[in-house]
């Protein structure tokens, strides 16, 4: 008999975690454990420094807290007064350089077909989602991606008092970081030397015929995200499809971690990464690199 009143006990508690755990305030959630500052101990790693697992491939600043039923990032709503912005990394491509994978930044290489499913994948996740503009890097790998996720969305015809895009909305800013002289090189020819360099931010080592640093593309795609901000409407949300490097610039700004940083944080292929902005600037970032779990293979991310 005493079996029943532990159960009962048992059952309440559950129900009173359960409760709080899913009316959470979103002034209060943090879905980074780590925090700002940790992050930035972890991440700004220097020349000739090695990341520690479980660091290595790059540091998830802002895990996915998933809903076990449906298998996707759980989301509050937007609160209010902010807008949202959900960022797309394009799927795998073919490397120019074949066997001998090589660095081709901003180079219009093709997806590959493991890769638009990829970004299928990612486009069908944000269908769930009623999205005011979707856009997009001028590079075909990330306008295949963007097309994807909006024939996805409802028909703006159906919607014309939201003022959706009929489009995607290409932006420039949005490229891919160039590598100058580097695009065709392997990590070996270039040497491990240059590229921590480079990641640390020493601009003495930006490469010829175009190159860019970290902190120069950062500059540019903040202006690009800013002018997808402004046509966004408050309490509305929009996608970006673009690139790793882009998708670490604008992550990076959001988490407060230097250009220093950006190198080490994570993003999959045709991952997707959420960001809530208010209108004074400020950012909540709601989960990074989230991949949809569709049973595809595991896709080849070497040289970008």
């Amino acid at each position: 008999m005493a079996i029943f009143p532990l159960f009962l006990f048992l059952l309440s508690w559950r129900i009173t975690h359960v409760h709080a755990f899913w009316t959470h305030s979103p002034s209060t959630f943090q879905p980074n454990p780590y925090g700002v500052e940790n992050l930035s101990t972890k991440v700004s790693l220097r020349a000739g420094e090695k990341a520690e697992a479980p660091w290595v491939g790059g540091t998830n600043a802002a895990p996915a807290i998933m809903c076990e039923v449906d298998n996707v990032p759980i989301l509050d709503p937007i609160p209010e007064g902010y807008k949202r912005l959900f960022m797309v990394r394009h799927g795998e491509v073919i490397n120019p350089g074949g066997d001998r994978p090589v660095y081709y930044g901003a180079m219009d290489v093709s997806l590959s077909p493991l890769g638009e499913l990829e970004a299928i994948e990612a486009a069908s996740y944000l269908s769930r989602y009623h999205l005011q503009h979707v856009g997009s890097s001028p590079l075909s790998r990330a306008k295949f991606g963007a097309r994807q996720v909006l024939a996805r969305q409802p028909l703006a015809e159906e919607n014309a008092d939201n003022n959706d895009s009929i489009d995607i909305q290409i932006f420039d800013g949005f490229r891919e970081l160039d590598r100058g002289a580097w695009c065709g090189l392997t990590a070996d020819e270039i040497g491990e030397d240059m590229l921590a360099r480079f990641d640390a931010c020493d601009e003495s080592v930006t490469p010829g015929g175009g190159g860019e640093s970290y902190p120069a593309l950062k500059s540019r795609v903040l202006e690009a995200r800013d002018e997808l901000l402004r046509i966004t409407d408050v309490g509305r949300a929009s996608a970006i499809v673009s690139h790793l490097q882009v998708t670490r610039a604008m992550l990076s700004d959001a988490l407060e971690v230097d250009a220093t940083g950006m190198a080490g944080l994570k993003i999959a292929t045709a991952s997707v990464s959420c960001v809530d902005y208010s209108n004074d600037g400020s950012a909540l970032v709601r989960f990074q690199s989230f991949k949809p779990d569709c049973g595809l293979e595991e896709s080849k991310d070497g040289a970008n």
